[in-house]
């Protein structure tokens, strides 16, 4: 499988841009955000410096990133509020990580209490990896490098999304640990999730998918009913439909997987392009990437009874969309949603305000990047009226984080 993820992150350059009737008219009207209007936000990331990633919460906007030198790599965490970064902290290091553009340490925050993660090498396979969770609490360490998976077996796990929830974190996973079984029927990736409460005990470990999409980031929001996830399916049998599917957790207990919208996706292999979720009370949105019927494009959906239904998908890029995607919501109920597509002879980062009755203003380009792998999956994170936006800016074979705000 993971021999076609080089083909398959190319898919969106290859693919024909026939469309058919009922494919949802695209506003042709770009806007390209000025200079005058970006404000470029300096950070503390130095050298070799990619996979950020932000939340904000507490009136602050945190970040979590990824430094390497040689083949020693350091997560670090700082915070930014009052227009002033906190200094960085080193939350970890180590030389038998798995750093991976599109497996990136996920980020949570829950009070004064920091959650994140990285991958570390369990075995000599390549895809053999464990989740190792890091809790810091200002600027002490609650507990470190501890297991998120206890299988015990040497097999890829990854993938991770995080939230607040309660007095703790419930953190969703792709699990790899049945794709080590001898029958091909039971040889399976699942999505599994847990609760990590703020001393780092791990409970309610349970499996909510048993047969998914082999390497997509899972997506995990909190709704008025509780925790929910969204991630990339994988049908039983031949027919390899790879659709975006959600799971709920309704009255104690993990509902039926369902999709989202049935994209009818059928693929021999994995996207590596995973949705992206944003919850708002009992309002959700949903923006993921789809090629089916040969049309590489991004939708976005809208809830507004806790992911138990949502509306008709608006197509939001102007053709032949890479994905990538991110979304947030605004204070009106409106949603921000990002992606990357080409533009002329350039891949740009763009991002559209979407209403939830369909209606959407005209796109705008943050930036000029890449649709190489190293490129990442760019952030954004909205507090109050200002957007904040960053991405990994590829330097020959170096990288660095960049950062900007804007005022909608």
């Amino acid at each position: 499988m993971r021999s076609v993820i080089l083909l398959l992150v190319l898919l969106a350059f290859t693919f024909s841009c026939k469309q058919k009737e009922e494919t949802p008219k695209v506003e042709e009207k770009q806007e390209i955000v000025s200079e005058s209007l970006l404000k470029n936000i300096g950070n503390p990331s130095k050298g070799k410096a990619h996979l950020p990633r932000l939340v904000t919460q507490n009136g602050a906007l945190h970040m979590t990133w990824v430094e390497q030198e040689d083949s020693l790599a350091v997560l670090k965490y700082a915070s930014y509020k009052d227009q002033n970064w906190s200094t960085p902290k080193e939350i970890t290091s180590g030389t038998d990580w798995f750093v991976n553009w599109a497996d990136f340490p996920a980020l949570a925050v829950n009070g004064e209490t920091v959650l994140t993660n990285i991958l570390q090498k369990s075995a000599d396979g390549t895809y053999d990896y464990d989740i190792k969770l890091n809790l810091i609490a200002g600027n002490k360490v609650v507990k470190s490098n501890f297991l998120l998976n206890t299988d015990g077996i040497p097999a890829e796990h990854g993938f991770v999304a995080m939230r607040p929830y309660d007095d703790g974190f419930y953190v969703s996973w792709l699990d790899g640990r049945d794709t080590k079984n001898k029958k091909k029927e039971d040889n399976q990736m699942t999505l599994r999730a847990a609760i990590v409460t703020l001393d780092g005990t791990i409970k309610e470990d349970t499996v909510i998918d048993s047969r998914v999409c082999d390497c997509c980031n899972t997506a995990i929001g909190i709704t008025y009913n509780g925790p929910i996830v969204v991630y990339r399916d994988r049908s039983k049998g031949a027919e390899e439909i790879r659709d975006t599917y959600i799971v709920r957790w309704v009255d104690g207990s993990w509902t039926t997987p369902k999709a989202v919208y049935n994209d009818q996706w059928q693929l021999n292999g994995c996207p590596v392009n995973g949705p992206a979720i944003a919850t708002q009370e009992e309002n959700l949105v949903v923006s993921w990437f789809t090629a089916s019927q040969d049309m590489p494009r991004v939708l976005v959906t809208f809830s507004q009874d806790n992911g138990a239904t949502f509306g008709t998908p608006v197509r939001v890029d102007a053709g032949m969309a890479i994905g990538r995607v991110d979304t947030a919501f605004l204070k009106d109920g409106s949603a921000l949603v990002s992606w990357l597509e080409p533009l002329g002879d350039q891949v740009v980062l763009q991002a559209v305000r979407v209403y939830q009755d369909g209606r959407k203003e005209a796109p705008i380009t943050i930036t000029t990047t890449s649709a190489a792998r190293a490129s990442g999956f760019p952030q954004i994170e909205i507090m109050d009226t200002t957007v904040y936006v960053t991405w990994a800016d590829l330097q020959g074979d170096s990288s660095q984080i960049e950062m900007v705000s804007f005022e909608l």
